[in-house]
């Protein structure tokens, strides 16, 4: 394991991480805004204020300690995914070959998840990962905050149909994201994500298909670069490189007109753009 993957320094750089969020957030105050409970979301979009969750992506930083969620939940976090492709003590990742899923260690996380009201998001979970959570006696709140349909464009990053409806049987959501590697490699353009979103609300339906973008080359430019393992990577495949048109939020409206020239209209584009994941929070942070 690289040294940035062992638990201490893993564990140190969540903490300087979430110090730096919280200092994000009393810097601009009159932008952002901290979500950690329902109440919270009734203030999205006031005064244009961005409401914000603190999220940890891969359980590295508790070492083998499930007991630490505790502190970070007190930290602010509300969403865990338990790996970033790989496999950790917890489970195994979206990159690891075998059939791992949840460890005992992995199933003592999410019973304390669940009992938290913290939700676990499947992004970067194995196959038997993804299936040990949803079939987990705790019932967490559920998610895949960032990926795109295997049937379009198959890789392991990209979730089944069977595990679309799977997420929609538990009332999760997902969130389709605009990387190459997810959309398509060979056409990385809106209309190819556009498919994707197609294709899940035609699995999942409307009440649980949302956008996560992932604008990693953003994210790069302030926590530095990211290496993907290379199963998940098709030859000559771009991680950071973003959709043509589409680099960040602010190309959204793209995004959405290309939406509505597919016929998403009203409440259905309401629902993709923020009503599912809206219910989906307020339902999660009332626990």
């Amino acid at each position: 394991m690289d040294i940035e993957h062992q638990p201490e320094s893993s564990l140190r750089r969540a903490l300087g991480l979430v110090a730096a969020f919280d200092r994000a957030l009393r810097e601009n105050e009159d932008r952002v805004f901290a979500v950690r409970r329902a109440a919270d979301l009734d203030e999205v979009g006031r005064d244009g204020r961005i409401g914000l969750i603190l999220s940890l992506e891969g359980a590295e930083p508790l070492g083998l300690d499930p007991g630490l969620a505790d502190v970070f939940f007190e930290l602010g976090v509300r969403m865990v995914g338990l790996t970033w492709n790989r496999r950790n003590a917890f489970a195994d990742g979206a990159a690891e070959r075998g059939r791992g899923g949840l460890s005992r260690l992995g199933h003592e996380l999410v019973e304390r998840l669940a009992r938290l009201g913290v939700m676990v998001d499947l992004s970067h979970a194995s196959e038997q990962t993804f299936a040990d959570v949803l079939a987990h006696e705790a019932r967490p709140h559920v998610l895949v905050s960032h990926a795109c349909c295997r049937a379009v464009n198959d890789t392991p990053r990209n979730v089944s149909d069977d595990q679309l409806r799977a997420l929609a049987e538990r009332d999760g959501v997902i969130g389709l994201m605009a990387l190459p590697l997810a959309v398509d490699p060979e056409r990385p353009t809106i209309e190819r994500l556009v498919d994707h979103v197609e294709h899940a609300v035609s699995v999942a339906g409307i009440g649980h298909v949302a956008l996560g973008g992932d604008f990693i080359e953003q994210v790069h430019a302030v926590v530095g670069t990211t290496n993907v393992p290379d199963s998940l990577l098709r030859p000559g495949a771009s991680m950071g490189q973003p959709l043509e048109g589409l680099a960040g939020p602010a190309d959204y409206p793209a995004l959405i007109d290309a939406l509505r020239a597919r016929g998403f209209e009203g409440e259905r584009l309401d629902a993709i753009l923020a009503g599912n994941w809206l219910r989906l929070f307020h339902r999660a942070l009332s626990t």
